[in-house]
């Protein structure tokens, strides 16, 4: 495609449901580089219009333009079983065409093509535009290197992973566990694993990768990434640890909640909550309660309706729609915590909670964006893993890092008991185990601000990655 001599023109589709990071990484190279974006929406019929409020309260300036795709109906094309990446290949799929009509038709041709991961169908339309292609792997890089090393291990490894009892060696990094495997790689086959495999064999057909972390929290792991006779010789392309890439919310959003926080003291408050679609069984909602109380901690908890009677968090689920909150919580527990506890149904304002200097922790179902937002906030967290990657990421909250502490119990496979959780919570606000990694997590935060500095390792990532699409043309 003839280029113009204007600045650089990059091209960023989200994958439904994954918006707000590629939104973030937009503002990041518009704000820092200089270069024109424009950020095409593929979504499900389902979400469309949840999707459309994101972009909404997300762009508050005029950065860029956001076009949205048909919502893709994919009802009649994956099973029922199979919900997953399997519906987001499928929405891909289904969206294809109008997206390479409308890349085609841009007034300004792009200088290159930036997909999410879970968009990855469409990485090969850069090829016959005969502009450089990337992806963008919203979460860390340990779950980059054991998804690109995953058709390795598909050809080694015999049986179903999870009936393994040795951890999985990825070459120069930490060894994978298989109770902490992603969802995806459970069972052999599901189209979910199939769909995973495919991604992490297209993941090194791109000219580069961008990666939701920085060099000073993941040095070992990229360092193997990068290393040619280590997972090197698997990722191939280059790779630009460009985050954290995360919200940073609205100062201006206040709610009656904020009043109560602004009157407890600095580093006192637990903020509970487990995603938009993390969901927990009545039983387990109620050893919760009943370990908070235990606790004797100042809390604010994101409460949603349970998503069945008894046993362990699995997900990803949705409650159904309701703020009475009396059918589901212990009787009396509202009013029994009222003077240390605020209970909040449905939605909270999430980045602007953890912001607030009252905030001193986060119990946190372990997406990669709320891990971050934690980071950055200089908190501690209380890892609680439902689905997903979301395994992977407790493991290198606590035992990599020494930034979370976990149960003995998997929340995704059974219930946790009041008094853990009880103690759990005192670990990070009252014992010296907590001061600890109340500290550590605060120079996180700094070297995490270093890295968007001018001159920082991740601004610079940036750069090179701008210059090296104009190098590839």
């Amino acid at each position: 495609m003839e280029q113009s001599n204007t600045k650089p023109h990059l091209v960023l589709l989200s994958a439904p449901a994954h918006l707000m990071p590629v939104i973030e990484l937009g503002k990041r190279l518009v704000s820092c580089q200089d270069v024109k974006v424009t950020i095409f929406v593929a979504s499900f019929v389902q979400s469309a219009a949840a999707e459309s409020r994101m972009v909404r309260s997300a762009l508050t300036t005029k950065l860029f333009d956001v076009i949205h795709l048909p919502p893709a109906d994919v009802s009649n094309l994956v099973a029922p079983g199979d919900q997953g990446i399997p519906s987001l290949s499928a929405a891909v799929r289904v969206v294809r065409p109008a997206f390479q009509a409308a890349i085609s038709a841009l007034e300004t041709p792009p200088t290159a093509l930036i997909v999410h991961v879970f968009a990855i169908e469409c990485l090969r339309i850069a090829d016959e535009l005969k502009i450089p292609k990337y992806v963008f792997v919203s979460t860390n890089a340990w779950f980059l290197a054991l998804i690109m090393y995953t058709p390795v291990l598909d050809k080694e490894v015999k049986g179903e992973y999870v009936d393994k009892k040795e951890p999985f060696a990825l070459p120069g990094c930490s060894p994978i566990r298989a109770e902490d495997l992603p969802d995806p790689m459970l069972f052999r086959t599901k189209a979910n694993y199939h769909e995973y495999l495919k991604i992490g064999m297209e993941i090194p057909k791109a000219d580069g990768i961008l990666v939701n972390t920085w060099e000073e929290l993941q040095p070992k792991t990229l360092a193997s990434l990068r290393d040619g006779n280590l997972l090197g010789s698997v990722a191939k392309a280059p790779v630009f640890p460009i985050g954290p890439i995360n919200s940073e919310g609205s100062a201006a959003l206040r709610i009656e909640l904020f009043d109560w926080l602004d009157k407890q003291p600095t580093d006192s408050v637990l903020y509970i909550s487990f995603g938009s679609m993390g969901g927990l069984s009545l039983e387990q909602m109620t050893e919760l309660a009943r370990g908070l109380e235990l606790s004797q901690q100042r809390f604010i908890w994101v409460v949603r309706p349970p998503t069945q009677k008894s046993g362990g968090g699995s997900g990803p689920k949705v409650g159904n729609a309701s703020d009475d909150m009396s059918s589901y919580l212990p009787e009396g527990f509202i009013s029994r915590t009222r003077d240390r506890g605020q209970v909040v149904p449905q939605w909270a304002p999430q980045v602007e909670i953890l912001s607030h200097p009252s905030c001193g922790g986060f119990f946190t179902h372990c997406g990669w964006n709320s891990a971050i937002e934690c980071i950055t906030n200089g908190l501690p967290m209380i890892a609680w893993p439902l689905y997903a990657e979301q395994r992977m990421n407790a493991t290198l909250l606590t035992e990599e890092l020494g930034i979370a502490v976990r149960s003995q119990t998997l929340p995704s496979t059974g219930v946790v008991g009041r008094d853990e959780i009880g103690k759990m919570v005192r670990k990070i606000f009252v014992d010296d185990a907590g001061r600890q990694m109340r500290a550590r997590v605060k120079e996180m935060k700094l070297g995490a601000e270093t890295a968007w500095s001018k001159s920082g390792s991740s601004y610079n990532a940036l750069a090179e990655m701008v210059k090296h699409c104009q190098k590839c043309l």
